[in-house]
């Protein structure tokens, strides 16, 4: 049994309580799809977390960002929460950073953080049209901070939605597992709180961190698939 997980997003508060869910479930492996740098203030910890743990781990927008110094075009929030991380980060975890790929394939299932056209930053949206491009059984992707499930034509896909920043109106942290049944979602209480005390005393106003407690995008943004087409 694989864990999947995916969108830390520099929130370690979430990330110790998702590992300890799948400690408690035994998987034999974790994988993260990726952003683990972006919005919230622990990006070492989030880092240092993963090495430690041998967790595989691909690379993210987010990550993209940090590990280049390039600025996200959509959003002046991300930018702000990025140059916090940048002031930051120790020079081992950038250069952890700047190592990760996008996408792979470990057994039968294939990963990227966004999409298979484009890995890093597409937003996609599961259908039998899209897969029949593309090779393989099982298959894994993050990015849109929303969870989902989808089958067709002998293929399954998974999206676990995001440990640090769920965007779906539950605010609990969520990830998937892969078994032999196939993929299953899950999700997980943890202390928000003390992830935005944290934020707080990084110098963040409370717009960069309420949105946590509703299960939002900063501003209070709910997604849903069909919101991302």
């Amino acid at each position: 049994m694989i864990g999947i997980i995916s969108d830390i997003h520099g929130n370690h508060v979430a990330l110790a309580a998702v590992l300890a869910r799948l400690d408690e479930m035994d998987v034999s492996e974790i994988i993260c799809l990726g952003d683990v740098g972006g919005y919230y203030c622990e990006i070492n910890e989030c880092c240092e977390t993963l090495q430690a743990r041998k967790i595989f781990t691909l690379m993210g927008n987010h990550d993209w960002y940090l590990a280049t110094g390039e600025s996200c075009p959509r959003s002046n929030s991300v930018n702000v929460c990025l140059d916090y991380q940048r002031s930051v980060i120790s020079d081992t975890n950038k250069e952890w950073l700047q190592s990760l790929k996008p996408e792979a394939c470990i057994n039968d299932l294939n990963i990227v953080h966004g999409g298979w056209i484009d890995p890093l930053d597409e937003y996609m949206v599961p259908s039998t049209e899209y897969f029949s491009r593309h090779q393989g059984r099982y298959f894994a992707s993050g990015h849109t901070h929303v969870p989902c499930l989808w089958t067709g034509d002998d293929k399954a896909y998974c999206n676990p939605g995001s440990v640090g920043q769920p965007r779906d109106g539950d605010p609990r942290a969520s990830f998937a597992i892969l078994n032999r049944s196939g993929f299953e979602l899950h999700r997980v209480e943890y202390d928000i709180g003390k992830i935005q005390n944290k934020m707080k005393m990084a110098g963040f106003t409370p717009y960069f961190y309420e949105n946590l407690t509703i299960g939002s995008r900063i501003g209070g943004k709910i997604d849903s698939l069909e919101g991302l087409i």
